[in-house]
């Protein structure tokens, strides 16, 4: 594992980004890469960056890493619009071939037609973050580090409801879906290349217990102490509490 602390979040996103794209632009150089992208207030800069890099994003696969149960695509909170708005609809065309997740209405489904697909697609490059309760994706303490499936139904936490709060998403933590989902911690690992991007100081404990603690299902992104090639990308609020 490699932590690398930026001034600001524009630098660390910069930064997160030509790590990322490099490392596709080397997949690129012998297949057609894969990626894995999250969202959430703490990949702005990253997210925006990464879709100026000079890459053949025409040859590349995209994958959404997870989506609230039951909200619909127009919602603000909507990680599908996120995307689209931010990410997918920036790139050059032809665009990328990006498979969204739609949670709407069958969540289960979705998890068999997306993992399905991602099974197809090794990845190359996983583009992370760690959440307020130290949660991988959606997959809040205790997360379960032995499934298989590539995509899962989850409960979310309160921490994690309050998170999404606090970003400005929802109004109150009544209007917060109660499940989401999720691509699995297993999924997750199973990248090549892992680049976890977590900017503020409300993070700064989850980075702590993530990446200087014990690894334990409590702390979910704790497991990437074990993943061989990971890159920590972190502002200076975020890791002030790192020695």
């Amino acid at each position: 594992m490699e932590i690398s602390i930026s001034k600001d979040r524009e630098a660390m996103g910069r930064a997160a980004a030509e790590m990322g794209a490099a490392k596709l632009r080397a997949a690129a150089d012998a297949s057609s890469p894969s990626f894995i992208v999250a969202t959430g207030a703490s990949q702005f800069e990253m997210l925006s960056h990464l879709g100026q890099a000079d890459l053949p994003w025409h040859r590349m696969t995209g994958f959404h890493l997870d989506e609230y149960v039951g909200l619909d695509i127009t919602h603000p909170a909507s990680f599908r619009k996120y995307l689209w708005e931010r990410f997918v609809s920036q790139l050059p065309l032809p665009l990328v071939d990006f498979h969204f997740l739609n949670a709407e209405n069958d969540p289960a489904a979705e998890c068999q037609r997306v993992g399905a697909r991602i099974a197809q697609s090794p990845i190359d490059v996983a583009f992370v973050g760690i959440g307020e309760n130290g949660h991988l994706a959606f997959n809040d303490p205790p997360a379960d580090f032995e499934t298989e499936a590539p995509y899962i139904v989850v409960d979310l936490d309160e921490v994690c409801r309050q998170q999404q709060v606090g970003e400005g998403w929802f109004p109150d933590i009544a209007a917060v879906p109660q499940q989401a989902v999720s691509m699995s911690i297993r999924q997750i690992m199973r990248s090549q290349t892992i680049i976890c991007t977590v900017p503020d100081e409300r993070k700064a404990e989850a980075v702590k217990n993530s990446l200087t603690g014990p690894i334990d299902p409590t702390v979910p992104a704790s497991i990437l102490q074990q993943h061989p090639d990971c890159y920590i990308y972190l502002d200076e609020a975020a890791a002030s509490l790192l020695d």
